[in-house]
């Protein structure tokens, strides 16, 4: 397991008891550099969204968890956050949760000249991503997907 994901489960660890009890769930935890700085993000979600106060209950008390373990030695930023509308699919259980729903997916590189496609999300499995775009279903490679995310609908 490589360090970052080595602090990604232990940060996923020690906020399930406070997402219990702030009544959300765990949507995903990452650990990522950009620039000169490191991220830990927790997303959380609830069925009715969640609100600033979610977000703002949830940083503190893992803040203070995370400072008590005080397992990452690097200096980070936590930002606490929903994941969103237009939410990334990076998982099993995400793709799961949007079997039926609208997604678009982009490729690392083209397929009959084209990099982005948008379709109903059918099915998946450990090798492939199977969308239908009106009567066609087409299916990727999941090593093909730069992203996969719930298309926005305005």
């Amino acid at each position: 397991m490589s360090r970052r994901e080595d602090y990604e489960v232990k940060t996923e660890e020690l906020l399930k008891p406070i997402a219990e009890a702030n009544g959300v769930s765990i949507y995903d935890v990452e650990y990522v550099k950009e620039g000169s700085d490191y991220y830990l993000r927790a997303y959380i979600d609830k069925p009715e969204g969640v609100n600033i106060q979610d977000c703002e209950n949830v940083s503190r008390a893992l803040s203070d968890a995370l400072d008590k373990e005080d397992f990452i030695p690097d200096a980070y930023i936590l930002e606490v956050s929903s994941p969103g509308l237009g939410r990334t699919l990076k998982k099993d259980k995400h793709l799961q949760a949007s079997i039926g729903q609208e997604v678009e997916i982009k490729l690392f590189k083209p397929i009959d000249k084209c990099k982005e496609f948008t379709g109903i999300l059918e099915s998946f499995d450990g090798n492939g991503i199977v969308i239908r775009e009106g009567e066609t279903a087409r299916t990727f490679e999941r090593s093909d997907i730069a992203l996969i995310r719930l298309a926005l609908d305005f």
